[in-house]
């Protein structure tokens, strides 16, 4: 079969299958060091161990047409930046050189699969392993591309008749966000501190200042960038696939009583910045290419000529899954949805954001918005929906109930795309954060 490997103990069901080979930043307690890596199975092979290994002559055929040199530096970063800004036809070989290295027929055995050596100083278990954040990020904007959670949160606070804002249909909505409290899988987030107002009719509006009541997640997808664009230099939509590096799964953790007082007039910002979790694997833009499909948000609006692709299938169908972990152990999964329902592609948010000429740069990252899907509430992606703003509760297993997050409860994101008919399967790992008490003031 096409997707066997020789890997131990390897499925082609694992998230990480030959099919996907996605990249991340590890250590592990013999070397502290932050490098890249790829995942396969339930292992992490050390590239920049393997490429100091290996004769160049050698890595000449495994990644046919790339400048080893500078594949070499680019992989011995503590970032995944300098591989991401090769750009995406690098991409494409070495992923594919990966590949026929870990398959189970592989032409380059001697190069790791027979030097026994060479797999004990790069192959390391994933439970070994330490993950860190891929990339430097400089720059963050999160968009508002999921229709269902736009519409649902419109109808909450300005009814059906108003749900979407005049401009909706038009363009990618979305704003500038901040870089320095994006974290990797697995970090504790702390509950913010911010202004309140805890009666929303009393006149005059008094606010009080202290931890948020309504903590909330943000079922998203992210996107790195690779290709970078000057600034007074548009991306043409046409184009801007060549711009992506890769997807991670991504939560924007939300403080909805801080930011329903604060937002009016610029918008979220201390109820958004204190915290977005994404999953430490960034699965490449080719590895999706198969999971591609047309979105099922049917926008009527004539879009303006800058928005308007050449391809039909825009979006991915990924399956994405919330569970809510309490502090006795007590896990249930609360979402299930589909990346299906973004109304806007990357593409499109990518074109709209340089449209001015903004530039881009390796490692600026994207979010998708909210993905909920057109179902009830087991489709929504966060908890101001399933809850109606804290108006209903989400039941949970041992009589437990939320209508936003408690001290102690961890979020997990899941995400997978699968042909089930070819047994391939491709998949994002796990996002998660645990809440713990509110900053040290």
């Amino acid at each position: 079969m096409a997707n066997e490997s020789w890997i131990p103990n390897y499925s082609p069901s694992n998230d990480f299958s030959l099919a996907n080979i996605p990249f991340g930043i590890i250590s592990t307690p013999e070397d502290q060091t932050l490098r890249p890596a790829i995942a396969i199975g339930g292992f992490a092979l050390d590239l920049k161990t393997w490429l100091a290994i290996v004769n160049k002559e050698k890595l000449a055929d495994v990644f046919s047409g790339v400048d080893i040199d500078q594949l070499d530096h680019a992989l011995s970063q503590p970032t995944l930046n300098s591989f991401a800004a090769l750009g995406r036809p690098v991409h494409r070989i070495v992923r594919k050189g990966l590949q026929d290295l870990l398959h189970k027929d592989t032409p380059y055995a001697e190069l790791l699969r027979d030097d026994e050596n060479a797999r004990t100083k790069t192959l390391s278990r994933l439970s070994d392993v330490t993950m860190h954040l891929p990339m430097e990020i400089g720059d963050y904007t999160d968009f508002y591309a999921g229709y269902h959670h736009a519409y649902a949160v419109g109808v909450m606070f300005r009814g059906p008749e108003n749900a979407l804002q005049p401009n909706y249909t038009h363009l990618p909505v979305g704003y500038h966000g901040r870089a320095s409290s994006i974290v990797v899988d697995g970090t504790p987030i702390r509950r913010p501190v911010g202004q309140i107002l805890l009666d929303p009719k009393a006149e005059p509006k008094k606010p009080v200042t202290g931890p948020t009541r309504k903590l909330d997640i943000e079922l998203e997808l992210g996107c790195f960038i690779s290709k970078p664009n000057k600034m007074g230099e548009s991306v043409d939509v046409k184009q801007a696939e060549e711009h992506i590096f890769g997807y991670v799964l991504l939560n924007d953790w939300s403080a909805r009583d801080i930011q329903a007082w604060e937002y009016v007039p610029l918008g979220p910002f201390n109820g958004k910045n204190f915290g977005t979790t994404i999953s430490a694997w960034v699965v490449l833009a080719d590895a999706l290419e198969p999971f591609k499909v047309k979105t099922e948000i049917d926008n009527k609006t004539e879009l303006q000529e800058y928005l308007k692709g050449e391809e039909d299938k825009t979006v991915f169908d990924i399956k994405l899954e919330v569970d809510l972990t309490t502090a006795d152990g007590s896990t249930n999964t609360i979402g299930r949805t589909s990346s299906k329902y973004l109304m806007w592609s990357f593409p499109q948010m990518i074109a709209h954001h340089t449209l001015g000429g903004c530039s881009m740069r390796p490692g600026d990252l994207l979010g998708s918005g909210t993905i909920s899907g057109p179902g009830g509430v087991e489709e929504r992606g966060s908890l101001l929906e399933m809850t109606e703003n804290g108006k209903k509760e989400v039941l949970l297993a041992g009589m437990n109930a939320r209508t936003f997050l408690k001290d102690g409860d961890s979020i997990t994101l899941r995400g997978f795309c699968a042909d089930d008919g070819k047994g391939v399967r491709v998949g994002f790992g796990r996002c998660s954060g645990t809440v713990h008490g509110g900053p040290q003031r």
